[in-house]
């Protein structure tokens, strides 16, 4: 893996090996001294990336696993998912909210760093976050559009009245908070920042070929196709930047890596099609590169709700292959899905690969001047060792 490049302490000398491999993918030589082996588990910054992730992925599986137990033992019948309702969905998205900021705590003080330290600092988070709100509702409007004017999407008249509007817009609008909170908060907090400090191409190139291979031995999943082309799209720019030795190889592969991993989670989704995987990874990207540009990831979460607000409550449509309760218009697809997205909803369509690059664009054009005044979290900070 990479090691990470924060502003070494002038005391301190740089140390090629602070991830928890070498630069070029090798275990480094054992140190030598009292300290023994204790380099594969501890650098100049704590403890190493590889053994980060790995223990925050453990303690999701064996909290989950505890929670899913205790469920069995108490008779607790699950909750009829046929028709997704704001009540269900806002407590289920709490409770992941909860349990990620739990594991992340505890990680965190395994990592003497604070909840902070993981892209939640940063200048105009408030700003910020009001901007990705503004660009995700017109990005998902834009699209809406494009498919309406094609004949892709018939919307229909306004399916609530009175106090209804009201109550349904806060109530979702809540939930989605909570999703962008939560997704984000695990793909584009914890996991970024924990890649960036710690991977190179040739780490970010086995992760991503293991999940794949994984998928392929699995042979289940919706529209895992989509997990293989972002794989295969991150290939060479991250080769590139490795053989270049670019100061943000680090930083790029690990969109790399938590793009395909953001994709790959949602081939669990009923309804799903490729397309619709593909564009789960590529807006994660895209997510990737507003913390890189914003120095937090508070636009992302911004942008992450919004869209799925005006998706599910606005626009009445599916998404990502779930209907829901309590939608302002009805919204029906029509034709190939291939442009309508059909079941998965808008971004199945081929149409949502365009409006991608133009959020990435209005990232570059409104804070890639702002760049160097808000460096990310992962390359600005000095970590606790």
């Amino acid at each position: 893996m990479e090691p990470e490049n924060p502003t070494p302490a002038p005391a301190v000398p740089p140390d090629p090996q602070q991830s928890l491999f070498a630069r070029d993918g090798a275990l480094a030589p054992q140190a030598a001294g009292p300290d023994g082996i204790r380099w594969v588990f501890m650098g100049p910054q704590g403890l190493r990336a590889g053994w980060s992730v790995l223990i925050f992925i453990a303690l999701f599986i064996a909290f989950a696993s505890a929670i899913n137990f205790g469920v069995k033992l108490a008779h607790v019948a699950p909750p009829d998912r046929k028709t997704l309702t704001p009540q269900l969905a806002f407590f289920g998205e709490l409770f992941q909210v909860l349990l990620l900021l739990l594991i992340t705590f505890i990680v965190s003080r395994i990592e003497r760093r604070k909840l902070g330290d993981y892209n939640l600092r940063g200048p105009r988070r408030l700003a910020h976050f009001g901007g990705g709100l503004i660009t995700g509702f017109l990005a998902l409007s834009a699209l809406v559009a494009g498919l309406s004017a094609g004949g892709w999407l018939h919307l229909g008249s306004i399916a609530l009245h009175g106090s209804q509007i009201l109550l349904y817009a806060g109530a979702w609008g809540a939930t989605f908070f909570l999703v962008g909170c939560f997704e984000e908060g695990t793909m584009r907090c914890y996991m970024l920042y924990t890649f960036t400090r710690g991977i190179n191409f040739w780490w970010a190139g086995g992760i991503t070929g293991a999940v794949c291979v994984r998928m392929i031995v699995a042979g289940k999943g919706n529209g895992v196709w989509g997990v293989y082309a972002i794989a295969l799209l991150g290939l060479l720019p991250c080769l590139w930047l490795q053989l270049k030795k670019a100061e943000a190889t680090g930083f790029w592969c690990a969109a790399w890596v938590t793009s395909t991993l953001f994709g790959a989670v949602h081939t669990g989704n009923n309804g799903e099609t490729w397309i619709g995987v593909f564009s789960a990874a590529g807006i994660g990207f895209v997510f990737c590169a507003s913390v890189r540009l914003t120095g937090s990831v508070w636009w992302a979460i911004g942008c992450h709700a919004a869209w799925d607000w005006a998706e599910t409550y606005f626009y009445g449509t599916a998404d990502s292959g779930l209907m829901a309760k309590g939608q302002l218009f009805t919204a029906t697809p029509a034709g190939d899905p291939l442009w309508s997205g059909g079941t998965t909803g808008p971004e199945g369509s081929l149409l949502v690969i365009p409006i991608m690059l133009l959020i990435l664009l209005v990232l570059v054009v409104f804070y890639g001047r702002k760049r160097q005044a808000a460096v990310p979290a992962p390359l600005a900070e000095q970590a606790a060792g």
